[in-house]
């Protein structure tokens, strides 16, 4: 029976790099998830490879469906994005293990889908002056800096990554990603002890 290794973190963890080097060590035999989102794509970014880059239609397709496992909208300066995850096939509990990334409310709704047996959460954390300052550098290298948009994300990590809403949701184990190599060593060695 597989898991879903689910990564989670606030902005600017570092958890879409960590997510991107475990899932290329051959030596976990990890499947990806992809989830979909309505934002718009971000320099360097590939639909099909990150998310699924999509627009509203299809989310309510899929919801029509009874398709979607769990979705977040968050109100940016720039509109409504929906980020989601569907049962579009791409998950297979029975023969293969996974890796996923989100927030905690994602998180919560995979556990409510798939079990709590079969999920298991790698929650990320960096001290929050060295993730803001980590923020500021990503959005310095995109063509067009989005800096309120990563104001609100960065203020809206502190109530969505709260102590309480962590313990609510079983999250015990952290790493700290102060050293890259470090920190993914730690998850790689958790994820082969529950595998």
């Amino acid at each position: 029976m597989g898991k879903i290794f689910y990564i989670m973190g606030k902005s600017s963890s570092g958890k879409d790099t960590i997510y991107s080097r475990i899932m290329q060590d051959e030596e976990l035999h990890l499947n990806k998830i992809i989830l979909y989102t309505t934002r718009p794509m971000r320099e360097g970014e590939e639909s099909g490879r990150e998310y699924h880059f999509v627009d509203e239609k299809v989310f309510q397709k899929f919801r029509e469906q009874g398709r979607i496992i769990e979705s977040r909208t968050y109100h940016t300066v720039y509109g409504p994005w929906i980020y989601f995850t569907a049962d579009d096939g791409q998950i297979n509990l029975e023969e293969d293990d996974y890796l996923g990334i989100g927030t905690l409310e994602s998180y919560e709704g995979m556990k409510k889908y798939y079990g709590e047996e079969k999920l298991c959460p790698l929650y990320i954390e960096v001290e929050d002056g060295e993730r803001l300052k980590r923020a500021i550098r990503r959005e310095e290298q995109q063509q067009i800096p989005k800096y309120e948009e990563m104001c609100r994300r960065f203020l809206a990590d502190a109530e969505d990554f709260s102590e309480e809403k962590l313990e609510d949701a079983g999250i015990w184990k952290r790493f700290d990603n102060k050293e890259l190599g470090n920190c993914i060593k730690e998850i790689k060695n958790c994820i082969q002890k529950l595998q």
